[in-house]
């Protein structure tokens, strides 16, 4: 018999499950930060040319000009490189990446791939009442992507919570066939109370992820794996949409949740496979 994707799919799964995730991670991240000169410059380089990095988007437009790679990777955009709606009713995609999936949020559910579905509760450890009946949208942040995250819209930030999970790859193949990847994989899940309702961002971690940080917290503490979650300490504070709120210090995946009546999003903007670009009207709120 021929070898399928599925078959694929199920050898790669289970030599991830063996690897020892978090080690490798850590390890990479330690090798991101490293300031190599012009071994470090030939490698973003590389990079660029195999990813096809838009470097001329970014505030610093010079590969040499990034002392280490997590540098480049977390680079900043130049002024004026995205644009945001006019008018201050519409959700604004929080990332550059690509539509991994979307839809209603029903039975306290969320899609993660045809066929595979997994808990809000879950994924949030707190109690996902307030958003049954909502929206969500999946974003996949690509190796060639801006890797900040800002705010979909106006919002009081309530709470950030750190869940040390697994550290799963999230590409395509990962994502079609781990059941319950987002919620299994290390996260941090981000309150906010908007004009019209709760929303929440969900950063999710993966292999070779060097960390996730929020401007809030700083850097978040990876430490072991642990199956549970804990709140950070942070005071509410408000955030205005396309403010920065948080960066990957490698790729990885953003779920943005809208609360039920919060708003609507565009289905047209979040057909799974469409690119969207951070600060594209993907939705609008309900007044």
């Amino acid at each position: 018999m021929p070898f399928s994707a599925t078959d694929a799919a199920a050898v790669q799964r289970l030599i991830y499950g063996a690897l020892p995730q978090r080690l490798l991670s850590r390890l990479g991240g330690l090798a991101a930060g490293l300031r190599g000169g012009i071994l470090t410059t030939a490698f973003i380089r590389w990079f660029i040319r195999r990813y096809g990095v838009r470097l001329d988007e970014a505030e610093e437009s010079s590969p040499s000009g990034y002392p280490s790679f997590q540098a480049f990777f977390t680079r900043t955009l130049r002024p004026g490189a995205r644009t945001w709606p006019a008018d201050p009713a519409f959700i604004a995609s929080p990332v550059d990446g690509v539509v991994s999936a979307a839809g209603p949020i029903a039975g306290g559910t969320l899609i993660q791939a045809k066929g595979i579905t997994y808990s809000l509760e879950r994924l949030l450890d707190s109690d996902p009442a307030v958003y049954e009946g909502g929206r969500f949208a999946t974003l996949y942040l690509r190796p060639h992507d801006y890797h900040r995250i800002h705010l979909p819209l106006d919002g009081r930030l309530t709470a950030i919570r750190h869940c040390p999970g697994r550290l799963w790859p999230v590409r395509p193949w990962a994502v079609d066939s781990v059941p319950g990847l987002f919620a299994a994989n290390e996260r941090a899940a981000l309150d906010f109370q908007g004009d019209a309702g709760p929303f929440a961002l969900v950063m999710v971690g993966a292999m070779m992820v060097g960390g996730l940080e929020t401007v809030v917290t700083g850097r978040i503490a990876r430490g072991r794996y642990a199956p549970d979650c804990w709140n950070l300490e942070t005071a509410p504070r408000p955030f205005t949409r396309g403010e920065e709120i948080g960066r990957f210090n490698f790729g990885s995946t953003v779920i943005l949740l809208l609360g039920r009546g919060s708003g609507e999003l565009d289905r047209e903007a979040l057909v799974p496979g469409r690119e969207v670009r951070l600060g594209e009207a993907i939705g609008r709120i309900r007044r």
